[in-house]
């Protein structure tokens, strides 16, 4: 049994293993059990996120080591002098963000709670001195740069056309047009059921008929709305792409229609790489081989996404008044996100559940670009 004052910081699965234990001599039913209530637990946060928190107690606990303080149990005093430590990047440390450091105290706070020793965050020793971090150095949060429709297609002119290339178009067209998370892009499977990491899935209806597909027939707009309906029916006729996706809150659907041009479509580049890559089961976006020969089992990680923003935005010439360095760190997966939020001219709502945000005041952190300003309450109020 490991003493309270070991300072070693302890692996996750290692605690995680301790949760849920049944005898061994019970029942190889129970043992069963067992073995699947530790999967169950270790799948209570993303991976993501259990990669963080493992990060931020690596870094509480070799402090603590330093400073000469036990490891356990949890002492809110010492959180909050590391807290004061972090905030001001003092020793060793690096001036942390307040952001950043509360999703360091909840990642400490989640690895004590794992441990069986619950650490209580709204101690006054805690409490107190993060509000008072918060009020010395808060600042509003650093928006990444929206990419907007003319950029994508600039962004995605500098891709080969090789297997890799159609991987990466489908990846920023799908996550662009379903206001995706990077985390939700690389999760998504082929069909329902197919893998146990992923975290969502694909269905495609109906089929491109290649460019000018919502042109095609003769019919312009003003014909389609003169005959009542038609377009509303041409657009099931068409089909398009529903994303099953358990995202940050919740289970959501994500609606995606088809381009006005296959060269342009999100759909007719995502059937694109799934033909030619021979994707039909398990993950869909994998790993290409290093000959750009073929296509491996393995899933992308979400870092894939971010760095192919990067990449494909400072080839593009985007923000081409920043520097180098400024215009690599305003891009990110987000870009994409925020880039169709800020586009899209529906009404609010609809943005808000396309992107599964819990409020409208999250959906218009997302809007770079909207009517500020429409409502004057100025003059509504007579002057």
């Amino acid at each position: 049994m490991t003493p309270p004052q070991e300072s070693r910081a302890m692996d996750v699965d290692e605690e995680l293993g301790s949760l849920a234990i049944v005898p061994r001599t019970v029942s190889p039913h129970l043992d069963a059990l067992g073995e699947k209530a530790k999967d169950y637990a270790r799948n209570a946060r993303s991976q993501n996120t259990r990669r963080a928190y493992e990060s931020d107690w690596q870094q509480f606990s070799s402090w603590l080591r330093r400073q000469g303080f036990p490891v356990a149990p949890p002492d809110p005093q010492t959180v909050g002098l590391y807290l004061a430590a972090c905030a001001d990047g003092t020793g060793r440390m690096t001036a942390m963000s307040v952001a950043s450091l509360e999703r360091r105290l909840s990642g400490i706070a989640w690895h004590y709670r794992q441990l069986g020793q619950p650490l209580d965050t709204q101690d006054r020793h805690i409490a107190t001195v993060l509000a008072g971090i918060r009020r010395a150095h808060g600042r509003p949060p650093v928006q990444k740069e929206a990419i907007f429709a003319d950029d994508l297609l600039a962004m995605l002119a500098t891709l080969d056309n090789d297997l890799r290339g159609l991987r990466d178009r489908a990846i920023l067209a799908i996550g662009f047009a379903g206001g995706l998370r990077r985390s939700e892009i690389v999760g998504l499977d082929c069909g329902s059921g197919q893998s146990e990491d992923g975290t969502g899935w694909i269905e495609i209806f109906g089929a491109a008929k290649g460019a000018g597909a919502a042109k095609d027939e003769g019919r312009d707009a003003s014909s389609a709305e003169n005959e009542g309906g038609s377009d509303v029916s041409r657009a099931a006729k068409e089909g398009g792409l529903l994303l099953t996706i358990n995202g940050k809150t919740g289970w959501r659907e994500v609606e995606i229609g088809r381009g006005s041009s296959a060269l342009t479509c999100p759909i007719a580049m995502l059937e694109t790489w799934m033909r030619l890559g021979r994707v039909a089961d398990g993950p869909l976006f994998r790993r290409v081989t290093k000959k750009n020969t073929g296509v491996t089992s393995e899933r992308l990680t979400d870092k894939h996404v971010a760095r192919l923003v990067q990449k494909t935005a400072l080839a593009a010439g985007i923000r081409g008044d920043l520097n180098e360095g400024e215009r690599k760190l305003a891009f990110s997966g987000h870009s994409l996100r925020a880039g169709l939020a800020s586009s899209a001219k529906i009404e609010e709502a609809h943005v808000q559940r396309h992107l599964g945000h819990a409020s409208a005041e999250m959906t218009r952190r997302y809007q770079r670009k909207r009517d500020r300003f429409k409502v004057n309450l100025t003059r509504a109020a007579g002057l």
